[in-house]
């Protein structure tokens, strides 16, 4: 997390002092609240694995990025980190190790590196921006089994992308410093659906000149259903609840 908010400074940084290639640099770090729900499951001949969120509420950490630059043939970019964590239980046979009859806990992370190449269709026209892009989500999963009695125990990762869809709106409420936003990722194929969307207020304060801070309190939604005839696994998990954090815009 250090790391990648290290990064995001000093690209902000380093935009801020050529601002003749970028038009407007902005960046946020916040906290996102949020409770898992779902359960995975695992069919692979005779095998049949159960994992069954335990539903605890979870406050993740996030960071997000927008450079955007006045070459109209080149798309604009944003950059998105959020670190998700779950906990529950998983029952059965797997495709590595064998739980057996007896409960484990399993608990996993899941970090999302989202890299968005965007076209601005509307720039604050008539107080609108729209946003149209595509969205490569990076998955980094990384997952513990825990035994209660005999299991041995197991711990794997992998690393997956997600091409998404990408759409972004914002009304800035004229005579104000008030900004109301939404975004949404989107695909869906055959029986699988994968969508992150947020919907926020954001209270930008002038009185720093150059470099303007600002409040954003939101909701988002994540969803995860995977359910494909060529893969063993199959996954239906949600992320939901409310989010808060700072931004800068240079």
């Amino acid at each position: 997390m250090k790391k990648i908010l290290y990064t995001l400074t000093c690209t902000a940084v380093l935009a801020s002092t050529v601002m003749a290639d970028f038009s407007r640099v902005e960046m946020g770090v916040g906290a996102w609240t949020q409770t898992p729900k779902g359960n995975a499951t695992y069919t692979d001949g005779g095998a049949n694995g159960l994992y069954t969120s335990s539903e605890n509420k979870e406050t993740s950490p996030y960071v997000w990025m927008l450079i955007k630059h006045p070459v109209p043939v080149l798309p604009n970019i944003r950059l998105e980190y959020v670190s998700l964590e779950d906990k529950g239980v998983a029952s059965g046979e797997f495709k590595d190790f064998d739980i057996g009859a007896a409960s484990t806990t399993l608990s996993y992370d899941m970090k999302q590196y989202d890299i968005i190449p965007y076209y601005n269709i509307l720039d604050n026209t008539a107080w609108i921006t729209l946003d149209l892009g595509l969205d490569i989500k990076i998955i980094d999963a990384s997952y513990t089994a825990v035994p209660a009695t005999g299991f041995a125990g197991y711990r794997d990762s992998v690393i997956f992308p997600v091409p998404l869809l990408y759409a972004r709106a914002r009304v800035q409420i004229p005579s104000t410093d008030l900004g109301l936003e939404a975004d949404i990722k989107y695909i869906t194929t055959g029986d699988s659906t994968v969508y992150d969307a947020r919907a926020k207020v954001d209270y930008t304060l002038k009185f720093v000149p150059v470099i303007q801070p600002a409040l954003e309190v939101g909701y988002r939604v994540q969803k995860i259903d995977i359910d494909e005839d060529s893969i063993d696994a199959k996954l239906d998990i949600d992320f939901s609840g409310v989010y808060a954090g700072l931004m800068v815009r240079f």
